[in-house]
């Protein structure tokens, strides 16, 4: 099964998230064919969580699933740690996409990875 392209995917995450009530802004496009995608969730709170690429090691090769899955990076961080965060990836990959969710609820409207342990 083959993955859906990233400019697709944030399209459908943006529709989505706006339908339940958030605003959404496409803070950075990346490449559109497989650029890599970090979600910035401000609960308007003046904290951010920072969700970025789940781990290779959160599940197995037989369990990959075709959707996109997502692990909090940093959580209730400040925006000037997300943003260098942010920018440490850019130097990393600066194909990446940084889309970002204002939502009271927290939500990052994505598919999240369980966390082991």
């Amino acid at each position: 099964m083959t993955r859906l392209r990233t400019d697709i995917w944030v399209s459908a995450l943006i529709r989505r998230a706006s339908a339940e009530g958030a605003y959404v802004t496409l803070a950075r496009r990346g490449a559109a064919e497989a650029g890599t995608i970090f979600l910035l969730v401000d609960r308007l709170t003046g904290e951010i969580d920072l969700y970025g690429p789940a781990p290779q090691s959160a599940f197995f090769d037989e369990d990959r699933p075709s959707d996109r899955l997502f692990s909090l990076l940093l959580g209730a961080a400040e925006r000037r740690k997300v943003e260098e965060r942010i920018e440490s990836e850019i130097r990393f990959d600066p194909d990446l996409w940084v889309v970002e969710i204002e939502d009271r609820k927290g939500r990052p409207f994505a598919s999240l990875a369980q966390e082991s342990g």
